[in-house]
């Protein structure tokens, strides 16, 4: 068997061994009844239509030039895109360390399932939500749909790699967990979701656009909003730094798979 027909066995062994992960994930998260799975997208629908709720309540629409509705949905899904995907990946191993006694069952394998289920979980929230609320006329439809689309790939794959490095660093040390929760709130107004970078002062923008949250969020709005916003972002920076970010989560993937065993 050549090395290409082997990799090619390799990926559908390993494809196949995610999506049975993913359906554990969801009948273990969810169970059979109620709603089941479809709470996958119900909970952050619900969670992004309290804010829009509070913003909208307390007339917001009144400080910033752009559609309060659209601008907070938009910032929100970014917001829990990266926040569930680390999250869910923070207690990957534990839960499932029994699971290990199986070959092809990789540490991996057991993140790429959550990272994934998080991701189309978010995904079809926003697509429901955004599809609902320009049926309603509430908000207008996106002026550059491709765009928003590069944007939010981008996003998924920064919350990939950082999934995979909180992920490993927790099972390395339990006390990261804690941390990260911490971080994670006190980074959420520095993450470009509730402000765009035209409305800082000079000198906070370049320093701004270090956030590679902020860069893709600003290219979403600019998808969403085009020529009624001023978006400040760089894709050469996040490209190159989710590139970058693969290397140390694959290796410390790979370190803590030496290190776990099954129950």
């Amino acid at each position: 068997m050549s090395s290409t027909t082997e990799l090619f066995a390799s990926a559908r062994i390993q494809r196949r061994i995610i999506g049975a992960l993913v359906m554990r994930e969801i009948l273990t998260r969810y169970g059979r009844g109620n709603v089941g799975y479809m709470w996958l997208f119900i909970e952050p629908m619900m969670f992004t239509s309290g804010v829009l709720i509070l913003w909208t309540a307390l007339r917001t629409e009144n400080l910033i030039a752009v559609p309060i509705i659209a601008f907070t949905l938009s910032g929100y899904m970014t917001v829990l895109l990266w926040r569930n995907c680390i999250n869910r990946c923070g207690n990957a191993i534990e839960p499932n360390r029994a699971l290990m006694h199986h070959r092809n069952v990789r540490v991996i394998d057991m993140f790429a399932a959550r990272v994934v289920l998080e991701i189309s979980g978010v995904t079809m929230a926003f697509l429901i939500m955004g599809l609902g609320l320009c049926a309603a006329g509430a908000m207008s439809p996106p002026e550059d749909l491709l765009k928003m689309i590069f944007a939010w790939l981008l996003l998924a794959w920064f919350s990939l790699d950082m999934a995979f490095i909180v992920g490993s660093l927790v099972v390395i040390n339990e006390s990261v967990e804690r941390i990260w929760h911490v971080f994670g709130y006190l980074f959420l107004p520095l993450s470009g979701a509730f402000y765009m970078v035209s409305w800082l002062p000079k000198f906070l923008q370049s320093l701004a656009l270090w956030i590679p949250t902020v860069n893709c969020t600003e290219l979403l709005r600019e998808g969403l909003f085009g020529s009624r916003v001023v978006a400040h972002y760089s894709i050469q920076y996040v490209l190159m730094l989710d590139v970058v970010l693969m290397l140390p989560a694959l290796l410390l993937i790979r370190y803590v798979a030496s290190r776990v065993e099954g129950e």
